[in-house]
């Protein structure tokens, strides 16, 4: 009992890292309920997505890749109290997150504009593409807001120990929408035809 009332910033602390995981979860049966209810629309005949995925996927892919890695390294620089370098990394994730958020919309610009497939297409296979890439890029802002609180925290002097805590619920919930990306543009890949 001495320990936390030294400390009474660990009190807080544990109960919402749980509520993260229950997120994590009830995120994870969302997309896992859209991919399935894809597939038994898109079971019966004449239902097939029959569209090539924009190469703006691709790039988007890479890039969410990419700042999995920078949130890594900032996670890495304030676990060894770097705070500059830690902000340095933040900052370049923040960068990358917004580039995979123009580049999505610029995949939509592509598929309504050069490819013809609409949100309300009568093929609802094709809407599907709108509903799992909006639905994911909604978590996304989440994700850059709760990225911005914790660079935020950088500058305001936060205690280390919430510093380290911020650090890891952002690291929690940017790589699984890393993680979600990959699986719902690997779905999207294997039934586009």
């Amino acid at each position: 009992m001495a320990s936390i009332q030294k400390n009474p910033d660990r009190l807080d602390l544990e109960p919402k890292k749980f509520n993260m995981w229950i997120f994590i979860f009830t995120s994870f049966m969302f997309f896992a309920a859209l991919t399935s209810g894809f597939i038994v629309y898109s079971g019966g005949k004449g239902h097939g997505l029959n569209v090539i995925m924009p190469s703006a996927f691709m790039y988007s892919t890479a890039v969410i890749i990419m700042s999995s890695g920078t949130l890594f390294l900032a996670q890495r620089a304030a676990k060894n109290m770097q705070v500059g370098v830690q902000q340095l990394y933040l900052w370049l994730t923040f960068l990358l997150g917004a580039a995979f958020f123009a580049i999505q919309v610029y995949g939509w610009y592509v598929l309504t504009y050069k490819m013809n497939v609409y949100l309300t297409d009568p093929n609802a296979s094709r809407s599907f593409v709108y509903i799992f890439t909006g639905t994911h890029l909604l978590h996304i802002v989440a994700a850059i807001l709760l990225l911005l609180s914790t660079l935020w925290g950088t500058y305001r002097s936060v205690p280390q120990v919430r510093n380290l805590y911020k650090m890891q619920m952002t690291s929690i919930f940017w790589h699984f929408l890393g993680i979600i990306w990959i699986y719902l543009y690997v779905f999207l890949l294997l039934n586009q035809n």
